[in-house]
């Protein structure tokens, strides 16, 4: 399928790896030029020569923590007026509830929703007044179903999640979107983390903590970062124009409800 959107211009955050790193694929298959973001810069240079030379298109790295003010402001100097912008960031690692600190709890709700609120409210009207805007938000399962010891992850993300729903609605008649996407278990190096943690804790290997897991799934499987892309390339699409607000699961089928 065509997506319609070739020569459009993406912001990508945290792309250089995992499912921004699929997004950015995606989106460059689809022709799109893109600004990418991570915070090793090496990885980066790589990852941008790279896509660069297999799709054809315009690739710009900009590394950095994207919740860093001057990360933002180089994002956009190198993609002032973009068409996309796919916001992403790795989340609060694991930690008990009694564990956090006034300081952990900003630093989270910094990093996993004042970011993206910040970079969008930079790009939001010159969307709207160009007539074009797709706006992704990766998020997590967790908003939906919390998982233990990611509860400021969950909350930051749930925040996001309600602060947008009115917002999105506001510039739905200038032909501009905001969705998210929720990733429930992909097969990443977050993910790979979580299942050596839980091997340490019970005696079992890794690999019979991974094929446990991956048998939870009713789809039989992990989800991969490139499938994942993919459902962001068509939120960015031009025939998801009349879809918004909403929040979809990309999870094999794991949270066990129909609304």
């Amino acid at each position: 399928m065509d997506l319609g959107i070739a020569g459009r211009t993406a912001i990508v955050c945290a792309s250089s790896r995992g499912l921004g790193r699929g997004c950015a694929l995606a989106l460059a298959e689809a022709r799109c030029n893109l600004v990418i973001n991570g915070r090793d810069a090496g990885l980066l240079e790589r990852e941008a020569h790279a896509i660069a030379l297999r799709f054809g298109v315009t690739v710009t790295p900009v590394a950095g923590d994207v919740s860093l003010p001057e990360t933002q402001h180089a994002l956009l100097a190198a993609a002032p007026d973009p068409d996309i912008l796919v916001n992403n960031n790795s989340g609060p690692p694991f930690r008990a509830f009694a564990d956090l600190d006034r300081e952990k709890i900003i630093d989270g709700v910094v990093q996993n929703m004042v970011t993206p609120l910040e970079l969008i409210q930079a790009v939001l009207d010159g969307m709207a007044e160009r007539g074009f805007g797709r706006i992704v938000n990766i998020t997590s399962f967790s908003v939906k179903m919390p998982i233990p010891g990611l509860d400021l992850s969950s909350g930051a993300r749930a925040g996001l999640t309600a602060f947008l729903a009115g917002v999105c609605r506001g510039v739905a008649n200038r032909n501009v979107t905001v969705n998210n996407l929720l990733p429930g278990r992909m097969d990443t190096d977050r993910l790979r983390s979580s299942f050596e943690r839980t091997a340490r804790a019970s005696g079992e290997t890794v690999d019979a903590v991974r094929t446990r897991q991956s048998d939870e799934v009713p789809a039989g499987r992990l989800g991969t970062a490139e499938e994942f892309g993919q459902v962001c390339a068509f939120l960015c699409s031009v025939h998801a124009g009349y879809i918004t607000g909403q929040n979809i699961m990309v999870d094999g089928g794991l949270f066990p409800g129909a609304f």
